[in-house]
């Protein structure tokens, strides 16, 4: 027996990878592991009660099952009970899946996996290339897939492949307004009310300069489509970085979002034993407290927020140099052009390229030139009166790593380079702009 299914709590991009995938395996069963978000369960009931034979998994004998289909996940704790079928001797597991490789994934005899914005999009790509005719209902569910899990082709993780599957999908008939009808969602009274609680109980954490918003709720009872009251949250407060922790009806849920490319939230939920993408994911924890979540919470941000790379937007470019044989009178007049208190010194000739020659020389302050004027040597070169050992940075250093050559070292200025090349300086004054905003 073969059946095809997906991840519990089934979105429509799982759903619409199970549809499609039964058109690659006819003889596979459609079977939903546990529940489906409440806007899918709606769909189903409206739409495909009896057009398509979803089955639940205690409906199958799951000794019996040889093949196992598994759409949207790699993730055998997101199986619920189906994950027994990988225990059957000699069983066959075909995986598709988009989201990033986590520690414990499953390993398939067969696998299609790509960093793109829905599985859905795979499917299509699939479909199109062995030339499977298509239903102007298939094409309008095949799009609710990758226009849910995309936030209609706008999210940060949509990939030109979403949109070209997008696009044939409308050429083969999908109904835009069906899409909006289930896409679009206002939120209810009662979710309103969850919204404004979520509001009150947020407080705000700043992690490596990044900040970070935890709101908790408690409730005795589950709240279907939950992560559309954090998504209001997130687009009302205009917030970079999310995480809630939620007590429903027993168990506790993380579901967190990330603007930024700083804050992994996918990593993060993995944690938890949840998982998904750099920018959404979620976690279900049947044995943990909000308080004992939020401490967790805590330590993994700490663990995986790594320090930012700051160098690049910090400098000052371009750099503003003086030649090693430039005349101490030479670079006063350029300090003065461009209000600057100190400059770096480069060879008199470009270095070739692999002679490992050096590119930068020193330093040179106009504490020192005006000094140096001042008894009459203003003809000499500023080879002799600069700074000559120098730390430089990358464009990837972080704020720790400029404070610590500026305030622990008391270098006047850093130079940044990439690739023995000098890209531009930063300042104190840079340094204590960035410290006071």
């Amino acid at each position: 027996m073969r059946i095809i299914t997906t991840h519990i709590n089934a979105d429509f991009d799982g759903m619409a990878s199970m549809i499609a995938a039964q058109k690659l395996y006819p003889d596979g069963l459609l079977v939903f592991p546990g529940s489906q978000e409440k806007t899918l369960r709606d769909f189903i009931s409206h739409t495909l009660l009896y057009k398509y034979d979803f089955i639940k998994a205690k409906q199958v004998e799951l000794g019996k099952v040889t093949s196992l289909v598994v759409v949207d996940t790699r993730t055998s704790s997101r199986l619920g009970p189906l994950a027994a079928c990988l225990d059957n001797p000699g069983i066959s597991v075909h995986l598709y899946d988009h989201h990033p490789e986590s520690g414990g994934d499953m390993v398939g005899d067969f696998e299609v996996i790509r960093d793109v914005g829905s599985t859905t999009t795979l499917f299509t790509e699939i479909l199109q290339e062995k030339d499977i005719d298509i239903t102007e209902e298939e094409a309008t569910i095949f799009s609710l897939g990758i226009y849910e899990d995309t936030g209609s082709l706008t999210h940060t993780t949509t990939t030109p492949d979403d949109m070209r599957a997008a696009a044939w999908l409308l050429e083969k008939g999908a109904k835009l307004d069906v899409i909006t009808q289930f896409i679009s969602h206002d939120l209810t009274s009662q979710q309103v009310g969850h919204l404004n609680d979520l509001v009150k109980n947020a407080s705000r954490i700043t992690i490596q300069d990044i900040p970070v918003v935890i709101a908790t709720l408690s409730l005795p009872y589950y709240v279907d489509d939950f992560s559309l009251i954090v998504k209001r949250f997130l687009t009302m407060e205009n917030l970079d970085v999310l995480f809630t922790i939620a007590a429903m009806g027993g168990r506790t849920y993380l579901i967190a979002r990330s603007r930024i490319p700083d804050v992994n939230v996918g990593a993060i939920a993995r944690d938890f034993g949840g998982g998904g993408h750099a920018t959404a994911a979620s976690a279900t924890m049947k044995e943990m407290s909000t308080v004992e979540a939020h401490e967790q919470l805590i330590r993994s941000l700490h663990r995986h927020i790594r320090p930012q790379a700051i160098a690049r937007e910090m400098m000052t470019s371009p750099a503003i140099t003086a030649p090693e044989n430039a005349t101490l009178h030479h670079a006063k007049t350029l300090m003065s052009r461009y209000n600057i208190n100190a400059m770096v010194v480069v060879p008199r000739m470009e270095p070739e390229p692999g002679s490992g020659d050096p590119f930068i020389l020193g330093i040179i302050s106009r504490q020192m030139v005006e000094r140096a004027i001042s008894h009459d040597l203003g003809d000499q070169p500023v080879q002799d009166y600069m700074a000559s050992e120098v730390e430089v940075l990358s464009l990837n250093a972080t704020l720790a790593d400029i404070q610590e050559i500026i305030i622990e070292h008391r270098q006047r200025l850093i130079p940044i380079v990439h690739e023995r090349e000098l890209k531009g300086i930063i300042t104190r004054t840079d340094l204590l702009n960035r410290l006071v905003n």
